[in-house]
């Protein structure tokens, strides 16, 4: 039943997956990751390379590659066992696919594997992941506005993500924060997001490292009366981001997302605020006018993104 059900939730949603693949990003990464297997296999070419098998074949793979081969699908399983979203399956695919096929080329003929390398240093350079645009209610700062918003009603507490676009961490992690942001927003709960790649000042004042080997992006930090109150990932005594997952579930259990989205409730309700009251519905209820028509400030906020 399990797999019946598997199978027909994944028919569902095989428009939007085919969607999602034709990008071009995807696409192109596709090819870079099975371009080893196309010379090997593809008739008028693959008679033309060396081979180690006894029987000279040459268009089939020996030991050496198949044991490359069984290599790679063990590091990507081990990999994928700590992925959160389908972009970071896809991202571990085809990053260890180019690893392997940088190997094999160069193992077959090192003008081959020169040739290889230099179309995927070619790729990394000029071809992005494609950014996440679907609906969501997230404030994006700048460095002149994020403590103003910060600071204008020490009520509202914030939840803030400071990223980097070129991070394919932050990039695979966007939809989940839209998803919270989307159940959890309400008037004394808002989501915002700072590109700290773009805005080096609020790096160093919030102390988020942008260097892609400081493991610090994403960072989640909540804010409470305009105060960092906690983070994550958390920093070590030697400055050094500890490892966490930034699942959905993590986030709701570590940032207490329910407490503080029935405290901000009350806190409405005793005010008086009814406006902010019907901005804050029940987290299980599917509320299918915000998915298709965000609020206004969101929908500006993207355009000024």
């Amino acid at each position: 039943m399990a797999l019946l059900t598997t199978f027909f939730a994944f028919l569902y949603h095989l428009p939007r997956v085919y969607k999602w693949l034709l990008k071009p990003y995807y696409v192109a990464s596709f090819l870079l990751s099975v371009a080893f297997l196309l010379v090997r296999k593809t008739p008028g070419i693959c008679e033309h390379l060396a081979t180690q098998r006894e029987d000279g074949n040459s268009c089939d793979f020996d030991w050496r590659e198949v044991e490359i081969l069984m290599f790679l699908s063990a590091i990507v399983m081990m990999k994928n066992r700590r992925a959160i979203t389908l972009e970071q399956h896809m991202g571990n695919i085809f990053l260890f696919s180019k690893v392997a096929n940088v190997i094999l080329f160069f193992r077959l003929d090192i003008r081959l594997g020169l040739l290889y390398l230099t179309l995927c240093i070619v790729f990394l350079m000029t071809c992005k992941p494609p950014l996440y645009m679907g609906p969501e209610y997230i404030k994006y700062f700048s460095d002149k506005t994020i403590d103003e918003e910060l600071d204008r009603d020490g009520r509202v507490t914030w939840i803030v993500e400071f990223f980097a676009n070129w991070s394919p961490e932050c990039q695979s992690f966007a939809s989940v924060f839209a998803d919270l942001s989307l159940k959890y927003n309400c008037a004394g709960l808002k989501f915002g997001k700072v590109d700290i790649g773009r805005y080096g000042e609020v790096s160093k004042k919030y102390k988020v490292s942008a260097s892609p080997l400081s493991k610090q992006l994403p960072t989640l930090v909540l804010f409470q009366g305009s105060k960092e109150v906690m983070r994550r990932p958390q920093i070590d005594k030697k400055g050094r981001a500890v490892s966490w997952s930034f699942t959905e579930e993590n986030i709701i259990r570590e940032f207490n997302l329910n407490e503080l989205y029935e405290k901000a409730k009350k806190m409405s309700k005793r005010k008086g605020e009814k406006v902010a009251e019907l901005q804050c519905p029940t987290v299980q209820e599917e509320n299918e006018e915000q998915l298709e028509t965000p609020g206004e400030e969101e929908s500006e906020s993207k355009k000024d993104k």
